[in-house]
């Protein structure tokens, strides 16, 4: 199986964000995890998917609001919901773990608050001590923070460690179907 990394971020987004997912992008990629974002041609979207694609047999997919959307040329696979902000929820159920790569639009915001509610893991890439300590306290345990995206990845992979140690330890003794 392979894992869905969710990474959500405003459209309008800052410098220091847009090289933050240009760079996770890229090593999400590198790990062979699908990238799923936004699927448009702005922002951290386009700058997730832009940096996913400098790796060969990167998967990119992009779950976009409507069709009056402009696709990202890095997306590979392109869903057009017709949902709008509705959309967010689909982003969020379908990815493993969500990292936040900036906290400036209240769409981004809106993706964290419902991964939280839906129980999945939040990283928050480059958020500010008032971000930080806003959903630490909405999530807990669920949130983490951090600086770089090399260590957005290794918690990551410390939650998809855990996975698979869970999923060996429930295993049927017939095995996975």
């Amino acid at each position: 199986m392979r894992y869905v990394v969710g990474v959500m971020g405003p459209a309008k987004a800052r410098k220091k964000d847009i090289e933050n997912a240009r760079v996770l992008g890229e090593l999400i990629a590198r790990r062979e995890w699908v990238l799923l974002t936004g699927g448009r041609d702005v922002g951290v979207m386009h700058a997730a998917n832009q940096g996913a694609k400098k790796v060969a047999r990167s998967l990119t997919v992009g779950l976009l609001p409507s069709t009056r959307d402009r696709v990202s040329k890095y997306v590979d696979v392109a869903i057009i919901t017709e949902m709008g902000s509705a959309r967010n929820n689909i982003c969020v159920l379908s990815s493993q773990v969500i990292v936040a790569c900036g906290l400036g639009g209240s769409g981004t915001v809106s993706e964290v608050a419902l991964a939280l509610k839906a129980g999945k893991e939040v990283i928050l890439l480059g958020a500010t001590p008032v971000e930080e300590k806003f959903f630490k306290k909405l999530g807990r345990s669920l949130v983490s923070s951090v600086q770089t995206a090399e260590d957005a990845i290794n918690v990551i992979l410390k939650r998809f460690e855990q996975d698979d140690a869970h999923d060996l330890q429930a295993a049927q003794p017939w095995g996975r179907f």
